[in-house]
C-alpha cells in the first residue's frame, strides 16, 4: 500500500464523503439483516400456527387464529418491503458519497499530472513517449479510480456485514455458523484466481487494442503515401492479423469470464446445503426452529456477494498499486527549469552568451562548446550553419527550455535563470522548424496564448508580415477556416507562414525564427523578408538558418560548426575571409542559378 498513501491527501480533502458514505454502509447493511429476522418470525409463526389450528379443532377460536395470523404475516411482508425500500435508498446514498468522492479525486488528479506534466522540461518528453504519457493520465489514473470508489465501497460494506452479522449467527448458534462460512473463504480464493486471469487477459486485449489502433491511426495518417504506393492489399491484410489477434484474445477471455457465475452458485449451493443439513440436525436436537435454517439462508446469501467481491476488491488494489507506481513515477520527476528570483518586468533584448557549453541531459550529445556572443538591443544576427551544428540549442536555450550546462546567459545584463518562466517566454516570439498547428480555426491558432477578443487588424497585419493573407482569403471561410490533424489542411509553406504569424502578433521583444522559412520558395521567401524589415526594427532578432539568403537582412551573422563558433561578422567581411560562410554562399549561389 506505500505507492497508493500518496492518495491519501485526497482521502483526508473529501474525508466528510467516505465518513458519510461509511455511515451509509452500516446503515444500509442494518435494514438488510433485518428481514432474515423477520423470515424467522415468520417461519416459526407459520410452524406455531398450523400446530395451533389442528389442536382448536372444532372451536370457535379457529377462525380468529387464522385472522391474527394473516394479520401477522401481512404486517411481517409489509416490513419486509420497507426494510428492502430503506436498504436501497441507503445504498443510493452510500454510491453517492463513496463513487462521487472517487470521480472528484480522479478529476484531481488527473488535474495535478496535467500540471506536472506542463512543468516538465523538454528533455523528460524526449525520454518518454506521448503514449506513455496519455496512458497514466487515462488508463492508470482509471484504475486507481477503481480502488478509491469500488474497492474501497465494497471493503467496507465486506467488514461491516460481516461484523453484523457473523456476531449475530455465532450468538444464535456457533456450528451452524462455522459450517455456513466454511465455503466462503475457498469462495474468495477462486474468485481472486479467476479476477487475476481475468485482469490478465484483459491487459493482453487492451495491449492488442492498442496496437491495433496505433496500426489503424498511423495508417490514415499516412493516407496519402499508402495510396501513393499502392499498398491498400498489403495493409488491409496486416490489419486482419491484427484483428485476428485480438478476436482470440477476446474469445479467451469470455471463456475465462463463463466460470465466475457456475463458480460462484457451485459454492453458495454447498454453503445452503451444509445450512439445511447441519441445521436440520440441530432443528431436530431441539436447539434451533425451522425459521433459524430460513434465516441462515438468507445470511448466505447475503454473504456471498461481499465475499466474493473481495476476491476482486483485492485484485483492484493491486491494479492501483501497480498504476499508482507509474503515476508516482512521474508525479516525482522534478523540473530543473526554476526562476532564482522570479523577475517579472519587460525586457529590452541585450542578449549575451559567454562561455555557453550545453550536452543534452537524455543523449549526453554535445549541443554548443564554449560558445560567446553578443545582441545588442533591437539588433538582428543571422545564426547560419548545417545540420547538427547547435542553431536549434541556441533557440532552445534563449526560450529556456533547457538550462545551459556551463557558462552564462544574460538578457539586459540578467541572468536568464533569474527571470520569471513564463514572464519571459510572453516576450519572446518563437517560430519553431517542427512547425505544429492545432486543429482549430487559423484564427485561433495565430492568437494561440491570446486572448479571444485579440485586435482584428493586428491579425490581419501579422498574416500579411507572414505573407499569409492572400492564401487565407481565398478559402471559403477565411480566418475562420478549420485545420486538420497538424494543419494538414495546409502545405508546407503555408503552415511556417501561419507559425510566423503567431509570433509576430504577439508584438514580442525578442524574435527568435529558427529555419522557419525552410518549406517556402524564394518568391515566398523574398516577400517575407521584406516585411520582416519593418517588423525588426527595435526588435531583438535571431534568424537561424541553413540558408544564406534568410542572412541578408541581419546586421551580423555567426557561423556555427559541430557546436562551436567557427566565423562571425557581416556578409562583406565574411566574404572576404574565405572561410566557411563563403564556400556555403557560393555553393547555395550555384544552386539557386541553376
Amino acid at each position: 500500500m506505500k505507492h497508493l498513501a500518496y492518495l491519501n491527501k485526497y482521502l483526508l480533502k473529501y474525508k466528510y464523503h467516505l465518513l458519510l458514505g461509511t455511515l451509509f454502509i452500516i446503515i444500509s447493511n442494518i435494514f438488510a439483516i433485518v428481514p432474515a429476522q423477520v423470515v424467522r418470525y415468520s417461519f416459526d409463526l407459520v410452524k406455531e400456527t398450523i400446530d395451533l389450528y389442528f389442536l382448536y379443532d372444532n372451536y370457535e377460536a379457529r377462525q380468529e387464529l387464522v385472522q391474527v395470523f394473516a394479520k401477522s404475516i401481512l404486517f411481517y411482508g409489509v416490513v419486509i418491503l420497507l426494510m428492502a425500500l430503506l436498504k436501497g435508498f441507503f445504498l443510493f446514498l452510500m454510491r453517492q458519497t463513496i463513487i462521487v468522492m472517487s470521480r472528484l479525486i480522479e478529476f484531481d488528479l488527473k488535474n495535478e499530472i496535467y500540471t506536472h506534466y506542463q512543468s516538465l522540461p523538454l528533455s523528460f518528453y524526449r525520454r518518454n513517449n506521448t503514449g506513455d504519457l496519455m496512458a497514466r493520465i487515462s488508463e492508470d489514473v482509471s484504475r486507481v479510480r477503481m480502488y478509491l470508489g469500488p474497492a474501497i465501497m465494497y471493503g467496507l460494506n465486506l467488514v461491516v456485514l460481516f461484523v453484523l452479522v457473523i456476531s449475530y449467527m455465532l450468538s444464535v448458534n456457533v456450528k451452524l455458523t462455522v459450517y455456513v462460512l466454511l465455503p466462503l473463504p475457498f469462495l474468495s480464493i477462486s474468485i481472486y484466481f479467476v479476477n487475476t486471469l481475468i485482469n490478465k487477459r484483459s491487459e493482453e486485449i487492451q495491449r492488442s487494442l492498442s496496437g491495433l489502433s496505433t496500426f489503424v491511426q498511423e495508417a490514415f495518417s499516412g493516407i496519402r503515401v499508402l495510396k501513393s504506393f499502392v499498398q491498400e492489399k498489403r495493409f488491409a491484410e496486416k490489419f486482419t492479423i491484427e484483428s485476428n489477434e485480438y478476436k482470440d484474445r477476446s474469445l479467451k477471455l469470455t471463456f475465462v469470464n463463463s466460470l465466475f457465475f457456475p463458480l460462484i452458485m457451485a459454492l453458495v449451493g454447498i454453503s445452503t446445503i451444509l445450512t439445511i443439513f447441519v441445521g436440520g440436525r440441530e432443528v431436530i436436537a431441539g436447539t434451533l426452529s425451522a425459521g433459524n435454517i430460513a434465516e441462515f439462508i438468507m445470511y448466505v446469501y447475503l454473504l456471498t456477494w461481499p465475499v466474493a467481491s473481495l476476491g476482486w476488491t483485492t485484485s483492484m488494489v493491486q491494479r492501483a498499486a501497480a498504476s499508482q507506481e507509474r503515476i508516482n513515477e512521474f508525479l516525482n520527476t522534478k523540473t530543473d527549469i526554476i526562476s532564482e528570483k522570479n523577475i517579472d518586468r519587460p525586457i529590452k533584448g541585450a542578449i549575451q552568451f559567454e562561455n555557453v557549453r550545453f550536452v543534452y541531459p537524455d543523449s549526453g550529445i554535445v549541443g554548443l562548446q564554449n560558445v560567446s556572443f553578443e545582441v545588442n538591443s533591437g539588433e538582428a544576427i543571422a545564426i547560419l550553419g548545417t545540420t547538427g551544428s547547435g542553431k536549434s540549442t541556441v533557440a532552445n536555450l534563449l526560450c529556456r527550455m533547457y538550462d545551459v550546462t556551463s557558462g552564462e546567459i544574460t538578457i539586459d545584463g540578467q541572468e536568464i535563470k533569474d527571470y520569471q518562466i513564463s514572464s519571459l517566454r510572453r516576450q519572446i516570439g518563437y517560430v519553431p522548424q517542427d512547425v505544429f498547428l492545432f486543429s482549430d480555426s487559423i484564427r485561433n491558432n495565430i492568437i494561440f496564448g491570446l486572448e479571444p477578443n485579440f485586435p482584428e487588424e493586428r491579425i490581419i497585419q501579422a498574416a500579411k508580415d507572414a505573407d499569409l493573407y492572400e492564401n487565407v482569403m481565398r478559402f471559403p471561410d477565411g480566418f475562420q477556416t478549420k485545420l486538420g490533424e497538424r494543419g494538414i489542411t495546409l502545405s508546407g509553406g503555408q503552415k511556417q507562414r501561419v507559425s510566423i504569424a503567431r509570433a509576430i502578433v504577439r508584438d514580442p521583444r525578442i524574435l527568435i525564427m529558427d529555419d522557419s522559412l525552410s518549406a517556402v520558395d524564394t518568391k515566398t521567401e523574398n516577400a517575407i523578408l521584406n516585411s520582416l524589415k519593418r517588423i525588426m526594427v527595435d526588435r531583438t532578432t535571431i534568424i537561424i538558418s541553413h540558408r544564406v539568403s534568410s542572412a541578408k537582412l541581419a546586421d551580423r551573422i555567426i557561423v556555427l560548426d559541430d557546436g562551436k563558433i567557427v566565423e562571425q561578422g557581416t556578409h562583406e567581411t565574411l566574404l572576404e575571409h574565405n572561410g566557411v560562410y563563403k564556400e556555403l554562399y557560393e555553393k547555395q549561389l550555384q544552386t539557386e542559378e541553376v
